[in-house]
């Protein structure tokens, strides 16, 4: 037998809070309707037939609180079977069209379509609830189901105002019970942000561990002789960080070296809902005229300046194999060189975001199968979770750890410059003026109560990091900048209205209505006097 490893591996889902039910079609919730049908359905699937089959396969997972609470929506579950009936009726027309005009994109077509049929179907099947199918196999050993903040905010950003981190976490970890009815003792840190002190805010909510950034072992304040290949310590806390080791995960992630930009794979951004004439289109597209991804793609990525070659999913399925083979290979080298050196049982942390496998990364989730399936059955690595590693695993090192994430840079880069920086000037005002609140009405019931239990909400909802990372990467810029001025002038409505000691009745009843999350927010854990207590 060689050397054995525990190798860990993390997946997180999430998705920004966007629900638009004033609107017969809104273009970002297509963001969820396309995870939902290209990776979390897809994923929970092939996790079940691992399970069906006997494969004694380990992971963990996270689903954000925003991400649980659109799944579980049930006007959002209605678009969404809306959403893939579209896609079933476009995939009939895509068959009769590609027989006639592009015989070698048929078998795609067809393959879509069924992929369509078979995934509303399982929907359905499940009552239209995939979250009770992924606690079935936490249920079985299999999985490591781990909370995270309430809105994926970027805590260390926010670490000069303790109520706000501590609502984050509280409300997420509620979330997290309330949807899968038990506690979790992993937490996933929003975009792997870290600062010191936050382990104690974890630790007084029964949090055992959380994952750091590949580099906060590098840059420690003290020596860490295990170079991230065992969980440390968080200062004097008793919470453990399990560093992510980044060449390996880079082997999947990089956006130029990474499985996933091989030539053969499917290319993501070639969609007939671009490619094809407007008025074949116009009915599955957004108006007016707005084009969209359809799922509908028969390109390969075969390079950046030629022209796209048809996809071979038969050849882009060898490639998986390969893929799945190498990614093993590095891992058993790394779990030989790393037993050596270490002279014990190293632990390998992988961290990735489940949209890719899938939805980004097409072949992904066959990706995962192969290494899963295949990786049980290798004497030198051990997948598991990290709860089972703290269950034996011995006296571990102190870690002095610096504030850090996994974002360009490995600081707050990503969601704080020139784009953004107006961003918490607005935000840290409305976290002051919500603890201001808090100390001047505590303990209101009613309608006062609600009042102010929406008026934290919005704070919340405004600082999910999702919006400064959009402004920064220039994306969706006009949808985040109106969101983030629509929760913060909600705010300053409300706090306008308290400060006049009433109540805008109508204004709570709509912004109850738009905003249908966090059914457990209690607004007085804003007050900082109990925050310190």
């Amino acid at each position: 037998m060689g050397a054995l490893s525990s190798v860990n591996l993390i997946l997180h889902a999430h998705l920004p809070y966007v629900r638009h039910l004033e609107y017969p079609k809104f273009l970002e919730e297509d963001w969820l309707f396309e995870s939902l049908a290209e990776s979390y359905i897809p994923l929970v699937r092939m996790l079940e037939d691992l399970d069906a089959r006997g494969v004694d396969f380990r992971l963990s997972i996270c689903f954000s609180p925003t991400l649980c609470t659109m799944l579980m929506d049930e006007p959002l579950r209605e678009r969404f079977v809306s959403y893939m009936r579209s896609r079933i009726e476009l995939g009939e027309k895509e068959v009769v069209r590609c027989q006639k005009e592009a015989p070698e994109s048929l078998a795609m077509a067809r393959h879509y379509l069924d992929s369509y049929r078979d995934s509303l179907a399982y929907y359905e099947e499940c009552g239209r609830d995939i979250l009770s199918r992924f606690c079935q196999l936490e249920k079985h050993g299999h999985l490591e189901l781990i909370g995270t903040a309430a809105t994926h905010a970027y805590l260390p950003l926010y670490k000069s105002y303790k109520t706000a981190v501590k609502a984050q976490v509280e409300l997420g970890i509620k979330t997290h019970i309330r949807v899968f009815h038990s506690a979790p003792s992993g937490f996933w840190l929003p975009e792997c942000g870290y600062y010191p002190g936050l382990e104690d805010t974890l630790a007084e909510y029964g949090i055992r561990w959380c994952q750091l950034p590949s580099h906060s072992i590098m840059t420690a304040r003290n020596r860490i002789t295990s170079a991230g290949y065992k969980p440390v310590r968080l200062y004097d806390s008793n919470v453990l960080g399990f560093p992510r080791d980044w060449n390996l995960t880079n082997l999947v992630w990089s956006d130029t070296t990474g499985y996933p930009c091989d030539p053969d794979y499917r290319e993501f951004y070639r969609d007939i809902g671009y490619d094809l004439d407007l008025d074949y289109i116009r009915p599955y597209i957004h108006e007016p005229d707005v084009r969209v991804f359809t799922g509908y793609k028969y390109k390969a990525i075969t390079g950046r300046d030629e022209d796209k070659k048809p996809y071979d999913s038969a050849l882009a399925q060898r490639k998986v194999l390969l893929h799945a083979d190498n990614f093993l290979y590095h891992l058993r080298r790394k779990s030989i060189s790393m037993s050596a050196e270490m002279q014990s049982e190293p632990v390998i942390n992988l961290c990735f975001d489940v949209e890719l496998f899938g939805h980004r990364w097409y072949e992904g989730i066959d990706f995962l199968r192969l290494v899963l399936e295949r990786g049980v059955h290798d004497d030198s690595l051990h997948f598991t979770t990290p709860s089972l590693v703290l269950s034996n695993v011995g006296d571990v090192e102190r870690g002095e750890i610096n504030e850090c994430s996994w974002g360009m840079g490995g600081y707050s880069d990503s969601w704080l410059d020139s784009n953004t920086s107006w961003v918490y000037r607005h935000t840290h005002k409305a976290i002051e003026r919500m603890e201001e609140l808090a100390v001047r009405f505590p303990d209101q019931k009613s309608l006062k109560g609600r009042f102010l239990n929406q008026a934290a909400r919005e704070v919340l909802l405004a600082m999910a990091s999702d919006w400064p990372y959009i402004l920064h990467d220039r994306t969706s810029v006009i949808y985040a900048e109106k969101r983030l001025r629509n929760h913060l002038g909600s705010f300053n409505l409300a706090y306008t209205n308290m400060c006049r000691n009433s109540v805008h009745t109508e204004w709570l009843i709509k912004a109850e209505k738009r905003n249908s999350i966090f059914p457990e927010m209690d607004y007085n854990i804003f007050n900082p006097q109990r925050a310190e207590k």
